[in-house]
Formats: structure tokens, sequence, C-alpha cells
């Protein structure tokens, strides 16, 4: 059984002191800022989709979504959303919960981000191979 390492001030005024995964901290950090990066990239591209499909009926709008050059890329973009959205969701998460708790919200946060991203990806997908 893991213990729980109890941070006190000593603990953070300390230079030296180590409290945390350095691998999985900077993996997160790194993965937040790409994320980030990849999303304002993709802005165009959402903004472009929205602007085009604003009061237009169905079948416009899976003639827009179903080309591929406008699917796909609008796939990729769910995906890397949903990934941001669990990072950030995570550095809330660590904020309030600890132990246990902070470990069943972070598995209820992912299986929410798998859900979205699987959904959203078929519902794309059906739409660019199959209209």
């Amino acid at each position: 059984m893991m213990r729980e390492q109890v941070i006190t001030r000593d603990t953070v005024a300390n230079p030296k002191s180590v409290y945390g995964d350095k691998k999985a901290s900077t993996r997160h950090f790194i993965t937040q800022r790409l994320t980030g990066a990849i999303n304002i990239a993709f802005l165009l591209l959402l903004l472009f989709v929205v602007v085009r499909l604003a009061g237009q009926d169905r079948v416009d709008m899976v003639a827009v979504i179903g080309n591929g050059w406008i699917g796909l890329p609008l796939a990729a973009l769910l995906v890397i959303v949903t990934l941001h959205m669990r990072n950030g969701m995570r550095d809330t998460l660590e904020d309030y919960f600890h132990g246990r708790t902070y470990r069943f919200y972070m598995m209820l946060n992912t299986l929410f981000c798998i859900a979205i991203a699987v959904a959203g990806v078929a519902a794309i997908l059906k739409l660019v191979f199959w209209g």
C-alpha cells in the first residue's frame, strides 16, 4: 500500500525536496502546451466550418463535413481537444482531490473524454465515408 506524502510549507520551501512524478509532470506540461498550440492552429478550420454552416440545412452540413479535406482534420481536432480537456480537468482535480478520490475522479474524467472523442470521431467518419 502506498503512503501519501504530506507536503508542508517546509517541504515546498526546500529547493531540494522532491515530490510527485517528474516524468509524468513533464509529459503533462508538454502535452498541455502542444495540444493548446495545435488547437490554435486548427482554429481557422473550425471558424470556416462554423461560418460555412451558419443557417444551412442538414444536406449542406453533410456535404461540408463529409468532404475528406474538412472532416478528417475536424476528427483529428476533436481528439486533440479532448486530450486538452482531459489535461485541463486533471489540473483542477489535482487541486481539490487527493488519493483514491483523485484517482476515481480522474478515471471518470478519462472515460468521459474517451466517450466524447469516440462518439464525435465516429459521427464525423460516418459522414466522411458513408455520407
